[in-house]
């Protein structure tokens, strides 16, 4: 696999760190990849920043975000799309039909994920990906199982996926069920990958990820077959690898 792998000592040096990756492939008519959760929010702090600077603007790229949960509307403050509003499309020049997420709003889900995918094909494929990763090694919301040739579709939710993101809804339960999610096949045509994880939580997923053979049983592993993937982790999520 050939990848680029970092360890890092303090959370403002992996958030700085991501974000000048992300920030090195701002350019015009550039394609970006962005993830939710926890763990890229100082990064889309920094990219914030160096907006604020002036020494960025996302004023000529477009962007495509990997997933949204079923049956919630934009507007609700637990979606991705107010997410990435609140930790950075606010905050930048991005135009406002310029930023992509599926709509979990949508009537039919099945017909937005098709939608979501021409879309992606039609200004994609992305140029740099950024990725979180699972508990269970699940990238986007392509969860332990999916065939690694698997487009946009929608995916039933697995309990542990649904327990670690709990927090915004209150309970595992609130969690919707479903998602609407890029597939590991639109990930992987990405030019270049950048997966971050952080905690010890997330430690024997990267170890199954960069140690196991590839296999759907361990969504992330496909990045070993990738051509250009870089990996940012705190010490506690390397401490299965290094």
């Amino acid at each position: 696999m050939p990848y680029t792998l970092k360890v890092f000592e303090s959370e403002e040096a992996f958030d700085r760190a991501a974000a000048e990756w992300v920030a090195a492939r701002v350019r015009p008519g550039a394609v970006l990849g962005f993830a939710t959760g926890n763990t890229p929010v100082g990064m889309y702090r920094q990219l914030a920043a160096l907006h604020r600077r002036g020494e960025i603007s996302f004023a000529a790229v477009r962007t495509f975000n990997l997933d949204e949960y079923v049956g919630l509307d934009p507007a609700d403050p637990r979606s991705y799309a107010a997410y990435m509003r609140e930790h950075l499309f606010r905050w930048v020049d991005i135009a406002p039909d310029a930023w992509h997420i599926p709509s979990g709003a949508a009537p039919d889900p099945e017909e937005e994920a098709a939608r979501y995918d021409r879309l992606y094909w039609e200004l994609g494929p992305v140029d740099a990906q950024v990725l979180g990763i699972g508990g269970n090694g699940h990238i986007g919301f392509n969860e332990p199982g999916t065939p690694f040739d698997k487009t946009t579709h929608v995916v039933e939710l697995t309990w542990q996926t649904r327990l670690a993101n709990a927090g915004p809804f209150g309970s595992p339960e609130a969690v919707p069920a479903r998602a609407i999610t890029l597939g590991i096949r639109n990930i992987m045509e990405a030019r270049e990958i950048l997966l971050l994880a952080k905690g010890a939580a997330k430690a024997e997923a990267i170890r199954r990820a960069l140690r196991e053979e590839p296999g759907p049983g361990v969504p992330a592993s496909v990045l070993q077959l990738h051509p250009k993937v870089t990996i940012y982790l705190d010490q506690e999520a390397a401490g299965g690898v290094v």
